[in-house]
């Protein structure tokens, strides 16, 4: 679809007619919540656990809801019945609304609804079977990593510090210990034990976290939540990120240093095989 229709303030529209004031709040401070949902074979996955996150992170910013959920997958499904691939990643933005330029909340002010949806893309075959080169580097962003905010300078030039190091993602580390990378959580196997960090302020605790804790529970594969040493990330047997769209994926080597034999390990293998049968339920 060279001009698909999105939704925006209440109406199905082309992509290239849809347009923002320019005093939207989103555009003038990034002041503003999104989500991301992955959708296969036209069914949301993990919807009522992407929405959960949607209205905590409005909360957070004092952004009233302006739909209930039943409201919400509806919009959300006429955006993707509209759309002709099977598999898609929906796209759905809240902004505080438009005003005048103040940094402190507006009153009596709409907010901005906009929903688009664009075919999936996952990581390639060759990705899957051989793992995926990863940079480290310092993570400068602020201390509300839980809200799901549309303010993503800071892992923008995560982002694009991976992209100028050829790599798929920058892993970041605070203060000497694991965060999470550019636009993914990560994850360590040492001795068979998968870790991760904490669910804190300091990282997004992706939706994925919680699929991966369960798929865990079901596969006998024991997870600690605790904080992880830049060292024990270089030092372990496996790293993994896990997102919407990597679903989850070997790292296999980390700047300069290989990790555990090169290869994508056991519990990588069984997590994947794991996601993927979570896909079809």
């Amino acid at each position: 679809m060279n001009d698909p229709l999105v939704y925006l303030n209440g109406e199905m529209t082309p992509l290239s007619e849809a347009k923002i004031p320019v005093l939207d709040r989103g555009f003038i401070f990034g002041d503003g919540i999104y989500e991301v949902i992955p959708v296969y074979q036209r069914k949301m996955f993990r919807a009522d656990q992407h929405l959960a996150r949607l209205f905590r992170s409005l909360t957070s910013i004092g952004i009233t809801n302006p739909h209930s959920k039943d409201e919400w997958l509806a919009l959300i499904a006429k955006v993707m019945d509209a759309h002709e691939a099977d598999d898609q990643m929906v796209y759905l933005q809240v902004t505080r609304g438009v005003a005048k330029r103040a940094h402190a909340f507006p009153k009596d002010v709409t907010p901005t609804v906009f929903i688009m949806t664009n075919p999936i893309v996952l990581p390639s075959a060759t990705a899957r079977e051989n793992g995926v080169a990863c940079v480290s580097m310092e993570d400068k962003r602020w201390l509300r990593c839980e809200i799901k905010s549309i303010s993503l300078l800071g892992n923008v030039l995560a982002a694009q510090n991976a992209a100028e190091e050829g790599a798929a993602e920058s892993i970041q580390f605070r203060d000497g210990f694991l965060t999470e990378a550019s636009a993914s959580n990560v994850w360590i196997v040492k001795d068979g034990v998968l870790m991760g960090p904490p669910k804190d302020n300091l990282i997004l605790e992706g939706i994925r976290y919680g699929l991966i804790e369960e798929l865990c529970a079901d596969n006998q594969i024991k997870l600690l939540a605790r904080r992880i040493t830049r060292e024990e990330v270089f030092a372990a047997d496996e790293v993994m990120l896990s997102s919407a769209t990597k679903e989850v994926l070997a790292v296999v080597k980390l700047d300069d240093v290989t990790i555990g034999n090169g290869k994508p390990g056991a519990v990588y293998h069984q997590l994947y095989a794991a996601y993927q049968k979570a896909k079809q339920a």
